[in-house]
C-alpha cells in the first residue's frame, strides 16, 4: 500500500492541548507559596502561635503540589506525541490533580492532629505580630488564587471547567486562604478576649473544611483515572444513534466502552451485530460525527448469516 493512501488511516493521537496559561500561573504561584511558607513557619515559632505554625508547615505541602502541577503540565506537553502512550498524555494533568488531593488531606490530618495536642498544651501567643503576619500570608493566598483563577477562565478552548490539575493548584491555594482567615480570627480572639483555646480550634476547623474541599476533587479525578466514565451522557448519545439511525435494519449495539482523554474528548470502541449487508463501520461513523466530544472512534460489524 502507498504512502498516501496510508495516511488516510494514520492520525494524532493529541486529544487535548493542555493550558499554557495555567502551567505559568502555577509555575508563579509555587515561588510565591514557597516564600509566605517561609516567613509564616519563622513567624509561628518566634510569636509562638500553632494557628499560624501550622498555616506555614502545611504551605509547604501546597508549595510541592504546585510544584506537582506545573510539573505535570509540562510533561504532558513533552510527551504529547510520544506514541507509547496510546490515548496522549492529558491524564499525567489528572494523576497529579489526584496526588495534590491526596496530599491535601494529609496535610489536614497533620494539622487536625497538632490543634488537638495544642488543645491540652496552651501557650502564651504573641498575638499582634501573629496577626500581623497572618493578614500578609492571607493577601498573598489572594493574589495566588487571583492568578489562577485568570488562568481558569483565560483557557483558550472554553473548557476550564474540567481541568482537574488547575482545580488541585486552586484548591491548594484556596485553603491556605482559609486557613490564613481561621488563623486572623483566631488571632483576633485570643487577642482581644484572651481567647487562647481559639487558636487550636480554628486549626481543627481548617483542617476538616480542606478535607471537605478535597474530597470532591479526588472522586473526580479518580474517576477518570479508573475509566469510570459509562454513565457520562455521550454513552446515551451512542447508543441513541445506533438505535434510531440503524433500526430499520436489524441492527443491535452489542458492546460499548467509553473512556476520556482529554478535557472534553473521548475515546469510543463499539460492536454492532446487523442483518444488514451493506452496513459498513464508514457508516456507523459518519452518524456519530456530529458528537464532537467522541475525538476516538473505533467501530467493528459482523454479520448475521
Amino acid at each position: 500500500m502507498h504512502s498516501h493512501d496510508l495516511s488516510r488511516w494514520q492520525h494524532e493521537h493529541v486529544f487535548d492541548s493542555g493550558n499554557r496559561l495555567a502551567e505559568r500561573g502555577a509555575k508563579a504561584v509555587m515561588w510565591m507559596t514557597l516564600t509566605l511558607m517561609v516567613v509564616e513557619v519563622v513567624a509561628g515559632w518566634r510569636y509562638n502561635s500553632i494557628a499560624l505554625l501550622a498555616d506555614g508547615l502545611h504551605m509547604s505541602s501546597h508549595a510541592l503540589a504546585l510544584g506537582l502541577s506545573a510539573f505535570a503540565y509540562v510533561a504532558a506537553r513533552h510527551f504529547a506525541r510520544d506514541r507509547r502512550f496510546a490515548f496522549g498524555t492529558w491524564k499525567i494533568e489528572v494523576l497529579a490533580g489526584y496526588t495534590s488531593a491526596i496530599l491535601l488531606v494529609s496535610v489536614a490530618v497533620a494539622m487536625a492532629a497538632s490543634s488537638i495536642e495544642r488543645l491540652f498544651v496552651l501557650r502564651t501567643i504573641r498575638y499582634q505580630e501573629a496577626l500581623l503576619v497572618a493578614g500578609i500570608g492571607l493577601v498573598v493566598n489572594l493574589l495566588c488564587a487571583y492568578i489562577l483563577r485568570g488562568a481558569h477562565h483565560h483557557d483558550g478552548h472554553g473548557h476550564h471547567a474540567h481541568d482537574l490539575n488547575l482545580r488541585s493548584a486552586y484548591l491548594h491555594v484556596a485553603g491556605d486562604a482559609a486557613t490564613s482567615v481561621l488563623a486572623m480570627v483566631a488571632l483576633a480572639g485570643g487577642w482581644l478576649y484572651g481567647w487562647s483555646w481559639l487558636d487550636p480550634i480554628m486549626g481543627i476547623v481548617g483542617a476538616g473544611l480542606i478535607i471537605v474541599w478535597a474530597r470532591g476533587l479526588i472522586l473526580d479525578s479518580a474517576k477518570i483515572l479508573l475509566d469510570r466514565e459509562m454513565d457520562h451522557g455521550v454513552v446515551d448519545e451512542i447508543r441513541k444513534v445506533i438505535e434510531t439511525e440503524f433500526s430499520s435494519e436489524d441492527t443491535s449495539l452489542t458492546d460499548l466502552h467509553v473512556w476520556r482523554v482529554g478535557k472534553t474528548a473521548y475515546s469510543a470502541a463499539l460492536v454492532v451485530v446487523t442483518h444488514d449487508e451493506s452496513l459498513t463501520p464508514d457508516r456507523i461513523k459518519s452518524a456519530l460525527r456530529e458528537h464532537e466530544e467522541i475525538a476516538h472512534l473505533s467501530v467493528e460489524v459482523n454479520k448475521c448469516t
